[in-house]
């Protein structure tokens, strides 16, 4: 249990608000803009002496008053947004952190709400910071509890994603708006391949189930570069800012606020980087087919790169490719069946690759899970990977 005497110091300075608010700017990568910002707890003595949080969370975090701290936060900053926009003062969201002690408080998000709304603050001003510790220990509440806190107009950010105890089926479940990567993952990116793999990869993730991202730590020009062409979204570090005081983050949204924002010399063309524009490239490949599936013809499998609305929706979304072509032959008219098997049978598409063909097309009749024939356009393309003799094809299907 946390000592008594520390107990009763970290009691009173809750008590007599010793614990002072300092805030971190989040700035938007590719164009340097202020975002947002993250709340973080510094205890000033009375004889002016600044503790870290390093100092006094982890004892406070052996009782509820970690649980205290966390709301007396959340106040604070309710307190300092409510300043700015009485006074019509430019303002952003704020994120505020939460231990995962706070699952054992039943009334958690009408609390929430209650003190948001205690000062007429919008919900979108503040994001609720989650540890992915708290996801990975308790994975199912916490399911639960983000689903509510989100269906409440709240953004709820996973923080320190990467830091040792990382799930890719917790981000998968878990419905967040935010990922936060831990800085751990940024040691050493730019010498190290295995650590930029890692960091593509994550980002590359994030960006396709619609994260918004943020990489914490970020101290070099170089690792800004680096983070560019990852496509990550948000910048948080000592590269842009250190966490500050109050009255010193004011000026900041002040000078934001008062900053010209002309776009005349900003071409968004030139400045993304290559992963975004290929991102917004396969967006557009994806609603132009709802149905997109990679095939390796030499390994015979397949999965579905996407699959949403299309004529019928009971294709398994990875297998056997011999099995895939014997589903989709079945589903279609009785008249296109031998077309279609005969057209994409494995041998046969090998054989159009031998013969230097770079597509094979059909247009075939297929039954949609409503009973109804439509007209299908598939569309193989053979591609090439450097990584791979294998042969490789992109199945793209569209109803005409």
């Amino acid at each position: 249990m946390i000592r008594k005497k520390q107990e009763t110091e970290i009691q009173n300075a809750l008590t007599h608000h010793e614990f002072v608010v300092y805030y971190q700017p989040q700035y938007k990568a590719i164009r340097g803009e202020l975002a947002s910002a993250e709340a973080l707890a510094r205890w000033q003595k009375s004889d002016g002496t600044i503790c870290m949080p390093q100092d006094f969370v982890p004892y406070m975090e052996e009782s509820s008053l970690i649980c205290e701290l966390d709301w007396y936060m959340l106040r604070e900053v309710c307190i300092f947004l409510k300043k700015r926009i009485d006074t019509k003062e430019y303002t952003v969201p704020i994120a505020v952190n939460f231990s995962r002690r706070h699952l054992a408080e039943s009334d958690f998000v009408e609390n929430l709400c209650a003190t948001v709304d205690d000062f007429s603050i919008s919900h979108s001003l503040i994001h609720v910071e989650i540890t992915e510790s708290a996801l990975v220990n308790d994975p199912e509440p916490i399911t639960a509890l983000v689903a509510a806190i989100r269906k409440c107009g709240f953004h709820v950010a996973i923080d320190d994603f990467g830091s040792g105890l990382s799930s890719l089926s917790m981000v998968k479940n878990v419905d967040a708006d935010i990922l936060k990567i831990d800085r751990s993952l940024l040691f050493g990116e730019s010498s190290n391949d295995k650590d930029r793999i890692v960091l593509e990869s994550i980002y590359e993730f994030a960006n396709r189930l619609h994260l918004t991202t943020v990489a914490e730590g970020v101290e070099t020009n170089e690792q800004l570069g680096f983070l560019r062409t990852c496509g990550c979204d948000l910048i948080q570090g000592y590269l842009f800012a250190k966490p500050m005081p109050e009255e010193q983050f004011a000026l900041i949204c002040h000078k934001e606020a008062t900053a010209e924002k002309s776009s005349d010399n900003f071409d968004i063309l030139m400045e993304q980087p290559a992963s975004s524009t290929m991102q917004l490239l396969t967006e557009v490949i994806f609603k132009r087919y709802p149905l997109v599936i990679f095939a390796n013809l030499t390994r015979n499998s397949y999965y579905m790169m996407t699959y949403d609305n299309f004529t019928t929706t009971s294709c398994p979304a990875s297998g056997v490719f011999d099995e895939l072509i014997c589903h989709g032959a079945a589903s279609m008219h009785p008249e296109d069946q031998q077309l279609f098997a005969g057209t994409f049978a494995r041998t046969a598409l090998l054989e159009a690759y031998q013969a230097g063909q770079e597509q094979v097309r059909v247009v075939t009749r297929q039954l949609g899970d409503d009973g109804v024939y439509r007209w299908v356009e598939t569309v193989d393309y053979f591609v090439k990977s450097p990584a791979s003799d294998d042969v490789l094809v992109i199945t793209l299907c569209q109803n005409l």
